[in-house]
C-alpha cells in the first residue's frame, strides 16, 4: 500500500480534502460523488434545510438501503442452503432406497 495522499472532493458545493492511499483515490471520489448525488436529492427536495440535517438524512437513506441489500443477500444465501439441503435429502433417499 502506498502512502497517503490528500485529495479534494466536492460535496454539496462545499471542499473537503481527505487523505487517501494511491489505491484507495478512485473508490473515495465515487463515494464522494454518490454522497454528492444523494445530498443534492434531498436538499432538492425543499423539505430539509441545513447542511447537517441533510448529510444525516442522506446517510441514514445510505444506511438503509445497504442494510436492505443486505438482508437480500442473506434471504438469497438462505435459500441457496435450503435448496442444498433438500437436494441432499433426495440423494440421501435415492441412494438409501437404491442400495436396498
Amino acid at each position: 500500500m502506498s502512502a497517503p495522499n490528500t485529495i479534494s472532493v466536492v460535496i454539496l458545493d462545499k471542499e473537503y480534502r481527505v487523505s487517501c492511499s494511491a489505491e484507495e483515490r478512485s473508490d473515495l471520489e465515487c463515494a464522494a460523488q454518490f454522497l454528492d448525488e444523494k445530498m443534492h436529492l434531498i436538499k432538492q427536495s425543499g423539505r430539509i434545510v441545513g447542511l447537517d440535517r441533510i448529510a444525516v438524512m442522506a446517510g441514514l437513506n445510505i444506511t438503509h438501503e445497504l442494510l436492505a441489500e443486505n438482508q437480500k443477500k442473506t434471504g438469497i444465501s438462505l435459500s441457496f442452503n435450503d435448496k442444498i439441503d433438500a437436494l441432499q435429502n433426495k440423494l440421501d433417499f435415492a441412494i438409501s432406497s437404491f442400495s436396498k
